[in-house]
């Protein structure tokens, strides 16, 4: 028997080849390091969020319970005004010593404002009080967004602003339905004093991520993962601190409350005193938001522009469907919130969309304009034949704000150097407060100019104003790309 030898090319001192190390899993928003930081974030948002979505419902309630109808759209563009001097605050702030103490005191300051609006005597109490959620509010939510930026590297935060997002779902779910059903059984005062207790313990869990973090440090992975330095292409966008934004954010402030309550005079009083608003806001808006956003210039300007926009006409809509459907259509408060639970439910389904898709934000932006502008106009349509109507209409707004919202959230974050995402972030805040207080309470004038026997009419005119806001907000979602070095030229 013979034998065969085999060739063996191997030498005999030779090591063993290689074993492939498996793949290693990219951690999410819910990995190691980012878990209770998401958590928290998700929690102290969705209970503002319910607070949001439940007083839309309570408002008519609040109004008449307190004698205060006149004061109707004051009761959300006093919150939305106060936000404009707290935005800048909170920017500068965070910029300067990380978002940590920002962030803990405007959620101290909602909670103050809670317990006034709560136990407010009389409607102009109540409106006191949503003044000064309104300043922890506008504190809170930009410090959050630097919180983000710092922990989280760029790839993750499509998915932490879907997350935020989605923490509107139990608010959208729950929160009109529960606050007409708290209001009828318990009062609405519970509305706000309930949530009290709720707030502190996410608050908590936001202590450990917030450990440690700069004015401009690096977040637990790196910050931005790609080497961009966010500026580029943003030519004349970029700004560093400017002095007397402090001062601007109140002028503004003051320019809008006074613009918005000569539009409440009747007659020729109206003149001097919106003259004397807009003058305000002449002053101090420009100082507040990146250099050519009111000329609807390409790239970060038109991001925060169109964000206002958009932000006007989706809550200038929203806030009266509850008083049309009770006004109009004898809506009970709990069926009030059912539809706007219903019709809420896009934003949220929308926005998880968009988080988790790989095209680009400013499609995402265009799109969810466009339906915003669908949406506001089906909707003041539909409220004129039959309430339940306004449900499917008012869908079609949803998604197009669960579409467009965190998309310009995250193009704003992409286009900011490190250095000034407290400032930005702020703008963005400033926008979409301003836009909202303004809308609302030029749509609230309009809908009581012709007095509560004509409301219907009123509430036509001020569906057409709002649109024709959408329509701008379309134009201004066009131009999110920065320019090129020809068109600049």
């Amino acid at each position: 028997m013979s034998t065969v030898l085999e060739y063996d090319p191997k030498p005999a001192h030779a090591s063993p080849a290689p074993v492939a190390a498996p793949p290693v899993r990219e951690k999410g928003i819910l990995g190691a390091g980012y878990r209770g930081t998401t958590l928290g974030v998700v929690l102290v948002i969705t209970l503002m969020g319910f607070e949001a979505m439940s007083v839309g419902t309570v408002m008519p309630v609040i109004a008449r319970d307190l004698d205060g109808l006149a004061l109707y759209a004051w009761g959300f563009s006093a919150t939305l005004i106060a936000g404009l001097p707290a935005n800048v605050l909170a920017g500068t702030w965070a910029d300067r010593s990380g978002p940590a103490r920002p962030l803990l005191a405007g959620v101290a300051t909602f909670v103050l404002g809670l317990v006034i609006a709560g136990a407010a005597p009389g409607m102009w109490t109540f409106v006191a009080g949503r003044a000064v959620q309104g300043l922890g509010t506008g504190i809170a939510l930009v410090a959050t967004y630097v919180l983000i930026a710092r922990v989280y590297p760029e790839r993750l935060h499509p998915r932490v602003f879907a997350a935020l997002s989605a923490a509107w779902v139990l608010p959208t779910l729950i929160g009109p339905t529960l606050g007409g059903v708290l209001t009828e059984q318990v009062g609405w005062r519970f509305v706000f004093l309930g949530l009290i207790p709720l707030v502190i313990p996410p608050t908590a869990m936001l202590i450990p991520a917030m450990r440690g973090l700069g004015t401009s440090g690096e977040g637990q992975d790196g910050g931005r993962d790609d080497g961009r330095d966010g500026g580029q292409g943003v030519s004349g966008a970029s700004r560093g601190p400017r002095a007397g934004r402090h001062l601007a954010a109140v002028t503004a402030a003051v320019g809008t409350a006074v613009l918005l309550y000569g539009l409440d005079r009747p007659g020729w009083a109206i003149l001097p005193i919106a003259a004397a608003g807009l003058a305000g806001l002449g002053v101090g808006l420009p100082r507040l938001l990146p250099p050519g956003t009111l000329r609807m210039r390409r790239g970060l300007p038109s991001v925060v522009l169109a964000r206002g926009l958009l932000a006007g006409a989706f809550f200038g809509t929203d806030v009266f469907i509850p008083l049309a459907l009770t006004s109009l259509h004898d809506f009970t408060p709990t069926q009030a919130g059912v539809a706007l639970m219903v019709a809420s439910l896009g934003w949220s389904a929308a926005s998880q969309i968009q988080g988790r898709s790989q095209r680009p934000r400013d499609f995402y932006a265009r799109l969810g304009a466009v339906l915003i502008l669908i949406g506001t106009v089906t909707t003041t349509v539909a409220l004129h034949v039959e309430g339940w109507l306004a449900t499917p209409t008012w869908i079609i707004g949803g998604v197009g704000m669960g579409f467009a919202y965190g998309s310009l959230s995250v193009l704003l974050l992409s286009l900011s150097p490190k250095d000034e995402q407290g400032a930005n972030s702020s703008a963005l805040q400033i926008a979409d407060s301003l836009g909202s207080s303004l809308v609302i309470g030029v749509a609230g004038a309009l809908a009581m100019a012709f007095g509560t026997d004509h409301l219907g009419l009123g509430l036509g005119v001020a569906g057409t104003v709002v649109a024709s806001i959408a329509a701008l907000g379309v134009l201004a979602a066009f131009r999110l790309r920065p320019a090129s070095a020809g068109e600049r030229s």
